[in-house]
Order: structure tokens, then sequence, then C-alpha cells
């Protein structure tokens, strides 16, 4: 069943996922380019994500969605296990937001302008102008209503542990007083585990839990600290126990 596998995604998944991507980003482009950058910076990269893991056979389950208020902004935090991640928390969050990503992924044909146009937030570190303007759209972004997404490990994991968190996203959420939700993602690095070259897909389920969300009791570095510290031990818990544990990510 395996090669029948790789033969589907060679021949129907990956033409079908190509197609479906480049007509995302021209949607995106043209919509936002119109006005109601709102609604088309969310809503079709959402359903792209929903019909690439669709194509892919790939089954998801998604915990604790109720957690969440409908009119709060949110500093959504999760551990990035893969390349799959971005379809997860895309397709099946349930709640609009940007990311904060590299800002290497602009060079992306398309796809990065199409994230230029809808104000994902692009993490450029070199140069303390370039990390205030950074911190700016986040800002921004936060302040309009709509929540921000952020992988806090910085790079995908090597070997699907968690390594450490940056303080960034918490810094950020502590000077605005957002509260602060972790989000664990499993699956994403049986699917497709981070290496050199291209690879074909393995068959896994995705599963995204959805934690409480943890409100400041404060302002200033106690607080920062004390919220990455719980941050991460909520996304530690509901990791398989095949990825339990800290391992350090050479990357960060």
């Amino acid at each position: 069943m395996k090669y029948v596998y790789y033969a589907y995604q060679l021949c129907i998944a990956l033409p079908l996922g190509l197609i479906v991507t480049v007509l995302t980003a021209l949607v995106t482009i043209i919509g936002c380019s119109l006005g109601g950058g709102r609604f088309w910076g969310f809503y079709p990269a959402s359903l792209w994500s929903r019909i690439i893991l669709w194509l892919l056979l790939i089954p998801v389950r998604v915990e604790g969605r109720e957690q969440l208020e409908k009119a709060q902004s949110y500093v959504f935090v999760a551990n990035h296990q893969g390349a799959f991640d971005i379809f997860l928390v895309y397709g099946y969050l349930g709640r609009q937001f940007r990311w904060m990503m590299k800002h290497q992924l602009k060079k992306i044909p398309l796809v990065g302008w199409a994230c230029e146009k809808s104000h994902q937030i692009f993490v450029d570190k070199r140069g303390p102008s370039r990390i205030k303007a950074t911190y700016d759209a986040a800002r921004r972004t936060l302040q309009g209503g709509i929540s921000v997404c952020v992988f806090p490990e910085g790079a995908r994991s090597f070997t699907g542990h968690m390594g450490q968190f940056k303080k960034g996203a918490f810094a950020l959420s502590d000077e605005l007083q957002l509260p602060v939700v972790p989000l664990t993602i499993n699956g994403s690095f049986d699917i497709l585990p981070r290496m050199r070259g291209v690879s074909f897909v393995t068959w896994h389920r995705l599963s995204l839990t959805i934690h409480q969300p943890i409100y400041p009791v404060g302002q200033g570095s106690e607080n920062i600290e004390a919220t990455r510290s719980q941050a991460y031990d909520s996304v530690m818990s509901a990791l398989v126990p095949e990825y339990q544990g800290y391992v350090e990510n050479p990357d960060q």
C-alpha cells in the first residue's frame, strides 16, 4: 500500500495540489488588492490547507476549540514539528489570524507575494530597525482585532521533540496584555520529517490540541517568563510519549 500511496501522491495529489496552490495565491493577491483584506487574507488559505490535507488523505482531529472566545485576540504559540503544521493550524484552528514567519519565505514565487498582500508578519532579525518593524507589524495586527500565530522554537524540529521557546511572542503578549494560547501539534513530523531534498509524504493522523488561554497576571519580565514556562509545559503535556522531553535544536 505504501507504494500505491506514493504513486497517488506523484500522479494525482501533487499536480492538483500545485494547481490549488497557484489559484489560492492568485485569489489572495487579487482579493487583497481590491480590498477586504480581512476576508481574502485568511479564508482562501484556510480552505487551501484543508484541500491539501484532503488530497493527501490525511485525517485530522482537533480538541479544545471551546477554550476560545469569539471576540478575543490571542497570541497562539505552537510546537514546530514539520511543514504540515501550516496546513493543520491554518485549516483547523477555526480562528482568523496572521502568521509570524521567516522573512526568507517572502522569496517563494507567487506564494511570497500572497503572504505580503495578506499582511502576514515577516520576522526579520537583520538589525534593530528590522526587528522593530516586525514587532510593529505584529502589534498593529493584534490591536486591529486579529490574532497572530507563532512557532516560538523558531525552526522545525529535527527529531519531533521540542526545543526552547524564544521569548518574542511572550514579550508581545505582555506588552499588549493579551492572552497566550498554547497549541500542541502531533503527527506532522511523522508525515514529513525535516530532511534535505524531496521526500514522499507518509500517511499519518494529524492532531491539534488547543489549550486553555494563559492570561497575564502582571506586566514585565516576571510575567513574560512565567507565561513562556506555562505555555511550554502545556504544549509538552499533550505531545505523544514518543516525542516527550526537550531535545536541543541546533537550528534555533
